[in-house]
């Protein structure tokens, strides 16, 4: 099994909104874009949210996401994983980015959410002690993943779940 390394993060001058993910996936990192897999959701509901849509070029769709306070990260930095589902994620192999300084850098970063259960189970785990004394006033919420991997909601599913972010935002 061979360590991969994920992306620095999307990140603007004055996120208010942090999505996390757990580890991009092959495509993902054969593309080095966030969401890079044809079938996730993620460029679909960042269109229809923020007008960040897949029919766009990458940098377009980054540029608007950080325009409209969103940031995106993962809570690993490396990690040892056969194929791209978080089930395969080696957690004794995985090392988690430095979340802590990223908040602190960014004070205007008020909600966090997470791009599925892994994601926020690695973080609860390995970093939230830290973070929770840090920044207490951190809000959370674990959103359906936007993987195909997760079937079991399909798009307008998601889309309303994920509706939550730009209402935060003050969007929607």
């Amino acid at each position: 099994m061979t360590q991969i390394t994920g992306f620095l993060p999307l990140l603007g001058d004055a996120p208010r909104a942090l999505v996390l993910g757990s580890m991009p996936g092959e495509a993902s990192l054969a593309q080095q874009q966030y969401y890079g897999h044809a079938r996730n959701a993620f460029w679909p509901i960042m269109g229809e949210l923020f007008d960040a849509g897949p029919e766009q070029p990458y940098a377009q769709r980054c540029e608007q996401l950080v325009v409209a306070g969103v940031a995106v990260w993962d809570v690993l930095a490396t990690c040892c994983r056969v194929g791209s589902l978080d089930a395969a994620i080696n957690l004794s192999s995985a090392n988690t980015n430095d979340l802590a300084s990223l908040l602190g850098a960014c004070p205007d970063i008020t909600h966090i959410y997470f791009n599925g259960r892994m994601a926020e189970s690695i973080y609860r785990r390995r970093l939230l002690p830290e973070i929770q004394t840090l920044h207490p006033w951190l809000i959370y919420a674990v959103l359906p993943s936007s993987s195909p991997a997760m079937a079991g909601l399909d798009f307008a599913a998601k889309l309303e779940r994920w509706r939550c972010i730009a209402v935060a935002l003050g969007k929607n």
